[in-house]
């Protein structure tokens, strides 16, 4: 069983820094990919940044600047700093993993979601 463990959200004023962490625990084999997602009400999930393992980052071009994901020395972590943050960035943010979990021949590649931590930019 993998589980993704969000924390770091609350309440910030504009202008001002967050630092979201995930960790991924369980029967992992390897990582491919993690990544943070967000959900405004009414609105879609969209990407917010992505790091694969051994790849380029690649974020949103409405964050780009000021967010930064980074990948724990554990590399079952992944962090996203985020810095002169804005109302527009008040969402549930979520951790997402693509990953392969299980026993050696029975190796199953899935993408794994956490719970979600809510970040509200506000006065």
């Amino acid at each position: 069983q993998v589980q993704l463990v969000e924390s770091g959200g609350g309440l910030v004023q504009p202008g001002g820094s967050l630092r979201l962490s995930c960790a991924a625990s369980g029967n992992i084999f390897s990582i491919n990919a993690m990544g943070w997602y967000r959900q405004a009400p009414g609105k879609q999930r969209e990407l917010v940044a992505a790091i694969p393992s051994g790849g380029s980052t690649n974020y949103a071009d409405s964050v780009k600047g000021r967010f930064t994901i980074s990948r724990g020395n554990a590399k079952n972590t992944v962090y996203l700093q985020m810095d002169s943050l804005m109302p527009e960035d008040a969402a549930v943010y979520y951790c997402n993993a693509d990953l392969l979990s299980g026993r050696i021949g029975e190796l199953v590649r899935r993408v794994y979601w956490g719970q979600g931590t809510q970040v509200t930019v506000s006065s």
